[in-house]
């Protein structure tokens, strides 16, 4: 097995109410990002660093922001978001926050802001890091 990380975040573990809501609404919105789910069972998913169950209480109002790779992905997000039962929470647009910045938000079904942003053309080093992985030992 091959896992690449690096992408969005070290990992984010958020409780929701509705499970299949929430895989719904964050399998398309990971599909515009090309991050599939890598594990899911009646009780979770996951995809790449981003964990996400049912069995506790919801997490409380959270802001992710993930990474787009052009303008044109950020309004891919917000349309693939909306269609997948999220509620508009700012259209695709430049921000303010600095120059370049240009974002989408959402609310997840649970009430979560949920970002994509652009901040402009870059060149990494890498796209991911990869492991290969065999399991435990």
């Amino acid at each position: 097995m091959q896992l690449h990380i690096g992408r969005l975040f070290d990992h984010v573990h958020l409780q929701v109410r509705d499970l299949e809501a929430s895989k719904r609404f964050y399998k398309a919105v990971l599909g515009v990002l090309g991050i599939p789910l890598f594990s899911e069972s009646a009780r979770h998913f996951a995809a790449d660093e981003f964990f996400v169950s049912a069995d506790s209480e919801p997490t409380a109002r959270v802001h992710l922001a993930f990474q787009a790779k052009d303008r044109e992905m950020v309004h891919r997000f917000h349309q693939a978001a909306l269609a997948a039962g999220g509620r508009d929470n700012g259209a695709p647009g430049e921000r303010s926050y600095h120059p370049g910045y240009y974002a989408a938000f959402v609310l997840d079904p649970d009430g979560n802001n949920i970002e994509l942003v652009f901040h402009g053309p870059v060149r990494r080093s890498a796209p991911s890091v990869v492991i290969d992985w065999d399991g435990p030992p």
